[in-house]
């Protein structure tokens, strides 16, 4: 069964936390993976890229010159395309690029997500994470406690993900000063950020929370859906 570490805020280790095995003991479906990474990016893309053809650029509103007798090409506006601040023939135009998944491959790759962290010790269960006032200090020691730069490659700071159960101001205000360090709610848990952070720092809460909404055990008859 596949356990994380639990630690305080003073850095020490106090013991393992068994984890569900139908979220952080499954197999690691990398296709499924791509996909969603994929379609998450893309989703977050606006899509307002534009350009201005021909018809919508100022100016070019009579014949640059006669039609015989030039030399050159027969030309009707200097608002062509070939012509300096003429207009686009194909630019970008603003559309959709909006990517539906199925509920059931997003659920498959958090759970591949969570597994990969568990599974190479890049999970930890913060069990007293509260402060009674805003102190980054407090939380720089706690890192440096843990040696996470000891677990990653060299001349590269790791980066950290918490998720929290409840808004909590003080711990907020005293992480967000730290720059490889990202902060949410259990609620916005999502492929690409597990995938784009080194560590995962859950409460007792959050766990919860994942354990229950993401389980595997009773989902397996479900059909799959889309949202």
């Amino acid at each position: 069964m596949a356990t994380a570490k639990i630690v305080n805020l003073k850095g020490e280790e106090v013991g393992d936390q068994q984890l569900s095995a139908g979220v952080f003991d499954v197999e690691v479906n990398t296709a499924v993976l791509h996909q969603i990474v994929t379609s998450q990016l893309l989703n977050r893309r606006q899509g307002n890229a534009s350009t201005l053809t021909r018809s919508q650029v100022s100016g070019g509103n009579h014949k640059p010159h006669r039609q015989k007798g030039t030399g050159g090409a027969r030309q009707g506006s200097t608002r062509s395309p070939q012509f300096r601040h003429g207009g686009s023939v194909f630019g970008p135009r603003p559309h959709e690029y909006h990517h539906k998944m199925m509920r059931n491959m997003r659920r498959i790759a958090l759970r591949s997500a969570l597994t990969d962290k568990a599974a190479n010790n890049r999970l930890y269960i913060v069990n007293d994470l509260q402060l009674d006032q805003p102190k980054t200090r407090v939380m720089l020691e706690f890192l440096a406690k843990l040696n996470l730069n000891s677990q990653v490659e060299e001349n590269r700071v790791p980066s950290v993900l918490t998720l929290m159960a409840e808004r909590d101001e003080n711990v907020l205000l005293s992480m967000r000063n730290i720059r490889y360090v990202k902060v949410g709610h259990v609620s916005s848990i999502n492929v690409v950020e597990l995938m784009k952070h080194d560590f995962l720092f859950l409460t007792p809460e959050s766990l919860k929370v994942i354990e229950e909404t993401y389980d595997d055990t009773d989902f397996g008859a479900d059909a799959p859906e889309e949202e």
